[in-house]
């Protein structure tokens, strides 16, 4: 099938590709595809919250803080076993996770990490 070439007054040629029409469904064919994609990668609930640990407690901030900041030997480890993984899943809820993302933060150096490039002065 070829698209349809149409001449506008101007001399320009024109398909059915690059209508404005055309542009405007793939654009909000994009759009439904792009949230259809974010929605699918939405985090679900975790039943586990709140409930304890072999221990007797459910992790809270301390312990995420920590495993935020050894994530990246966890996350090997994990590879090669599977009784390790990189997220406790029975935590406290929104403190462990607090603690995880700034225990991550403090190993990749931050917000300004990335920034702290060699200057030459």
């Amino acid at each position: 099938m070829h698209p349809t070439h149409d001449v506008s007054p101007h001399g320009t040629v024109t398909t059915a590709l690059t209508s404005p029409r055309a542009r405007r469904i793939a654009l909000a064919a994009a759009l439904v595809v792009g949230a259809l994609a974010l929605a699918a990668c939405a985090p679900g609930p975790n039943p586990d919250v709140g409930t304890p640990t072999a221990d007797g407690s459910p992790a809270g901030f301390w312990l995420g803080l920590w495993q935020g900041v050894i994530v990246p030997v966890t996350f090997v480890v994990s590879l090669f076993t599977d009784t390790v993984n990189i997220y406790e899943v029975h935590n406290n809820g929104n403190w462990y996770d607090f603690g995880f993302v700034l225990g991550l933060g403090l190993f990749v150096g931050g917000p300004f990490g990335a920034s702290r490039g060699r200057r030459n002065h």
